[in-house]
């Protein structure tokens, strides 16, 4: 045992875990900062709002697969962390915040910041707890990155009393955690099996599990080995290349064209690691009628949740592939996937679909659209590309297939189902953090990136390059289209004063460009990723046609909420 202070004992688990970047923003110099001074591996990142540090420790997890960890100061400090903790609540994201509370001496007494941080934390957290005796620090520490990681991953909020955390005790050895996997039952395994042997025409539904799995090679020989297309959620998307003979796009509210006719004609739905939400499952009516259904999922509470499966199997979604491929392939044939009927028809019909994209993105028009941006945005950064998205009405035509492909495994930070405004423009950050050789763009409507553009310095700060397109319809354009249609009853909507953000931009020694018309933002966007290859973080700001919206958003809203179009 050595003998350390409360948070020297915080930075040595956090040495002990690999952790390399802590996103925050300090209070008291001696919490946790003034240990991490002589303690180079881990990089503090200083963000702008404490929110940004979360939704940071977010995105660098969500790509690096590592635990992300952030911090705040208490009160009014790790109550702005409270929205990103939802989010990341929602996103199954493994992350852990070491924060302080006032002294335990002081408790009840009206002391400074003094608040109910706890009952902030249970909503949002898998785990929140607090800490009273200094020399239990490394149990709560290991005990934090193990469920953060181990089964349905997520955030962990642990409050270190100021008292606690400044004490020097005895403290004894940090024991790293390890990350726990199962497989699924292997009863469930062979029922599986001979259901999608029976099928004839199954689809695979790939949601944000597969990604936290790390299972994309099992995905793909699983879906090869019997010619199997495949949908994701917007959680899911990356789990298998966009330009790949199986990909379809995405599902609910995001499928395009050819998603929807295969979806619809299947006989057998698979979902791996997804909990088939309002949007993602079309408020659970985009099931195909007569399908049977095998739902794999690591947490058993998610298993019959909302559509009742043939075959529940509650595991790993990576193991529970590998034990599917295991049971299949010594009954199935090998044959190209190019020779197997069902593909080729879906080739054909996406070889058509594509051609439809390609007129409608490039046809003649007055009006600049988000459908050329994305298209072009896709075209110019092309592979390697991590996507960091929003989910505004504009922003969505990023979300649909094949107007922007997600081209490598991986390379997405969607939000999840809470969708907070501004996750990708702050989030962005961390995935660039998390992955400093690969290009990052994040699509953005004008509103998101609002809120938390405040963090473009922080990009210059710590030399994280991304390039952030903002689609401006000087509206908060999902909520104004649903006015349109409710009979044009325009209320607080509209943004009649809106900032100059290429002036924004340049003033956070960023690039910045305005475009207003189709022919000027492929140029843009090339000089925007020349900015990004010589470290220039980059903004483009895109003045599009504000009503312009996928059919796959005008059918949901049509079908699924029942409102004229």
């Amino acid at each position: 045992m050595v003998r350390m202070s409360g948070y020297r004992a915080v930075v040595e688990s956090l040495l002990e875990e690999n952790v390399e970047y802590l996103f925050g923003l300090p209070g008291n110099p001696k919490v946790v900062y003034d240990q991490l001074y002589d303690t180079p591996e881990i990089k503090p990142i200083l963000v702008r709002h404490e929110c940004s540090g979360v939704l940071m420790a977010m995105a660098y997890s969500r790509i690096s697969g590592k635990v992300g960890v952030c911090f705040a100061s208490p009160g009014p400090g790790v109550a702005n962390m409270v929205p990103g903790f939802l989010e990341a609540y929602y996103a199954c994201t493994p992350m852990v915040a070491p924060c302080p509370s006032v002294a335990l001496e002081n408790e009840g007494k009206g002391a400074f910041q003094e608040c109910d941080q706890m009952s902030m934390f249970r909503p949002v957290t898998k785990w929140c707890a607090r800490v009273f005796k200094a020399d239990r620090i490394p149990w709560f520490m290991r005990r934090a990155f193990s469920l953060a990681m181990t089964g349905k991953p997520g955030p962990v909020y642990i409050e270190i009393p100021v008292d606690v955390g400044l004490a020097e005790v005895e403290m004894p050895e940090y024991i790293p955690a390890e990350k726990v996997l199962f497989r699924g039952d292997p009863d469930r395994i062979r029922d599986a099996a001979e259901l999608i042997l029976k099928a004839e025409r199954p689809l695979i539904i790939s949601g944000g599990g597969l990604i936290l799995s790390r299972g994309y090679n099992e995905l793909l020989r699983f879906a090869e080995m019997l010619g199997i297309p495949v949908m994701t959620t917007p959680s899911g998307r990356g789990s298998i290349p966009e330009d790949h003979p199986l990909a379809i796009g995405q599902v609910g509210l995001y499928r395009t064209k050819i998603g929807k006719q295969v979806q619809n004609d299947s006989d057998l739905i698979i979902t791996v690691g997804s909990r088939n939400e309002e949007f993602q499952s079309g408020a659970w009516k985009y099931f195909p009628r007569n399908a049977k259904y095998i739902q794999i999922d690591i947490d058993p509470f998610e298993i019959g949740r909302n559509w009742i499966p043939d075959v529940p199997i509650v595991g790993d979604a990576r193991l529970v592939l590998e034990d599917l491929i295991d049971a299949l392939k010594v009954r199935v044939g090998k044959m190209r996937l190019e020779d197997m009927p069902r593909v080729r028809t879906i080739l054909k019909a996406k070889k058509e679909f594509e051609a439809e994209v390609e007129m409608e993105c490039y046809a003649e028009d007055s009006k600049l659209k988000t459908k050329r941006v994305i298209r072009e945005l896709n075209k110019v950064f092309g592979e390697n590309t991590i996507l960091c998205t929003e989910n505004g009405m504009q922003d969505l035509w990023a979300y649909y297939f094949p107007y922007y492909k997600v081209l490598n495994v991986g390379d997405t930070f969607p939000p999840a189902e809470q969708t907070l405004m501004g996750a990708a423009v702050a989030g962005s950050i961390g995935a660039k953090l998390a992955s400093p050789n690969k290009k990052v763009v994040c699509t953005t409507g004008d509103s998101a990136f609002q809120m938390f553009m405040k963090e473009m310095p922080t990009a210059v700060q710590y030399e994280a390059p991304v390039t952030w397109i903002v689609l401006n319809n000087y509206s908060l354009g999902w909520i104004k289209y649903i006015q349109k249609m409710l009979g044009e009853r325009f209320i607080a909507t509209d943004f009649e004063v809106q900032p100059d953000f290429v002036k924004i931009a340049e003033a956070n020694r960023c690039f910045g460009q305005r475009v207003e018309r189709t022919r000027d933002v492929e140029p843009a966007l090339r000089e925007a990723l020349k900015a990004n290859i010589e470290g220039i973080p980059a903004m483009v700001e895109a003045v599009i046609e504000p009503y312009d919206a996928p059919e796959g958003f005008r059918e949901f809203h049509r079908e699924i909420w029942k409102m004229p179009t």
